[in-house]
């Protein structure tokens, strides 16, 4: 049988799969498992359970639970859920093997967030054709795409053209905790990930909501704490306004030098870390499908910086950003308050591209904060702290790799995808492509306006049941590509 009539065999047995499948998100949204709450640990953990099941009962082997330690969460000392190892096995010499990594976490939610049904509960709107729960796109849905599209082979009797090795893990949502550690170590000490020839991600979004995309690049980021500190305790603005120097508006000088309201970065010598833009990389943007009014539906404003949609798309994929977002310590709540505030932590963030390094930002922000805070002449004190940052990743979008992904996409969507990067940061993605030395691409099933993370989290259907499609149809364009 013909790769394209194995494909289309596969996917016919999807769409007859229809309802079962939609069943089976609904019992994993069901199950709340939120990773940032020490009270819904046991559901994480539940979670994990449930994904272990799932993945024994499609055939796979060498399921493991790789247990990460403890964490101080909530005031308690509670278990990191595990990560779990599975070996699907084709048989069969000569096969590439493909490592798959998910999370079965969620960000937390609540009805009485705006949330228009209840979050951990699949509600299908039969009008829309939108599957309405929370984790049902970020990230249940396509991680179960996987377990969906196994099954159909299985039921085919086709046996898969390529071994798969699962990685997915409980903690995406809360960092990673222990993850990093954890491939390494087996790397070093272990076997599960011998005779990987590349990796999936399925953890992103479409670029809109019309045409099916393939990322090849993540930004990294770089946070920062910075603290002002004078007096021993709030003051009366009545009493001593005027007379010390106030925290807060030493904060605001030195933040308002950071950044232009037009995103230009005041950091000298950001710029120049920043990799040049390539012909080929600039006509990329040009032929995606986007329009500034995509921008401004998802802002809900027009209120761009630009004006065309090539240096938006790039502004929001190629370039480094740095937000300001917020200030601990400051009286934030309704109604007037007179008080100086003894000390304020400004909080921001850059976000980072090729060939930006973290520590490299790091010592350039350093170095400029120090010399603004000179000459602001302040008596107060000033500390900066850098938290752990994420290096960005770029992948090549000629690998065969990508070639089987655009091939696959082409095959279900009939459509060749738009080669994207995103703006935000999986730092999972880097450890994977660096520590495993592979080509990595992210094949994203989910739609730019499906609300991860936030209220009224959805996945379409038609995404879902072509997506799951999608993912069979990459693995046997990854088996018939020229490595």
């Amino acid at each position: 049988m013909s790769t394209a009539a194995t494909i289309d065999k596969i996917s016919s047995i999807i769409d007859q799969n229809k309802d079962a499948l939609i069943a089976r998100l609904a019992e994993a949204v069901e199950i709340p498992s939120v990773s940032g709450s020490a009270k819904y640990r046991p559901q994480v953990v539940e979670m994990a359970k449930w994904m272990a099941k799932s993945l024994e009962s499609i055939g796979c082997e060498n399921i493991q639970f790789k247990e990460l330690g403890n964490q101080k969460l909530d005031g308690q000392d509670v278990g990191l859920p595990p990560v779990v190892f599975a070996d699907y096995k084709s048989g069969g010499a000569g096969k590439k093997t493909l490592l798959i990594y998910g999370h079965y976490d969620v960000q937390p939610a609540n009805k009485s967030d705006g949330w228009n049904t209840e979050p951990f509960k699949l509600v299908h709107d039969e009008k829309t054709g939108r599957l309405y729960g929370r984790g049902s796109t970020d990230d249940k849905g396509p991680i179960i795409g996987w377990i969906n599209t196994i099954e159909a082979h299985r039921q085919a009797g086709i046996e898969l053209p390529v071994n798969l090795k699962f990685c997915f893990e409980g903690m995406e949502e809360s960092g990673s905790v222990g993850l990093d550690g954890l491939i390494e170590n087996e790397i070093k000490n272990g076997s599960f990930f011998d005779g990987v020839d590349a990796a999936c991600i399925s953890d992103n979004y479409w670029l809109g909501t019309k045409k099916p995309c393939i990322t090849h690049g993540l930004r990294g980021i770089q946070y920062f704490k910075l603290s002002i500190s004078g007096p021993g305790a709030d003051l009366h603005s009545g009493l001593f306004g005027g007379v010390v120097h106030e925290p807060m508006s030493d904060l605001f000088q030195i933040m308002s030098r950071l950044v232009t309201p037009a995103g230009e970065i005041l950091i000298p010598g950001i710029s120049d870390l920043v990799r040049p833009l390539t012909d080929e990389e600039f006509n990329r943007y040009q032929i995606m499908d986007f329009t500034v009014k995509d921008m401004d539906d998802a802002t809900g404003s027009s209120t761009t910086i630009a004006d065309d949609k090539e240096k938006i798309l790039m502004a929001r994929m190629r370039y480094p950003s740095l937000s300001l977002h917020g200030i601990e310590g400051a009286f934030s709540e309704a109604g007037t308050k007179t008080v100086i505030p003894a000390k304020v932590i400004g909080k921001f963030s850059l976000r980072l591209v090729p060939d930006m390094t973290p520590d490299k930002v790091v010592e350039l922000v350093e170095k400029y904060v120090q010399s603004e805070w000179k000459k602001i002449g302040s008596k107060n004190t000033l500390k900066l702290d850098a938290e752990p940052g994420g290096k960005p990743w770029l992948a090549d979008p000629n690998h065969w790799n990508y070639e089987a992904a655009i091939r696959a996409t082409e095959k279900i969507y009939g459509v060749k995808p738009d080669l994207t990067r995103e703006g935000g940061s999986i730092p999972v993605a880097l450890t994977i492509a660096d520590i495993l030395g592979k080509n990595l691409l992210l094949l994203p099933l989910g739609r730019a306006d499906d609300g991860a993370h936030s209220t009224n989290e959805k996945i379409d259907i038609l995404n879902y049941i072509e997506g799951t499609k999608l993912l069979g149809a990459y693995l046997h364009e990854v088996a018939a590509a020229t490595s």
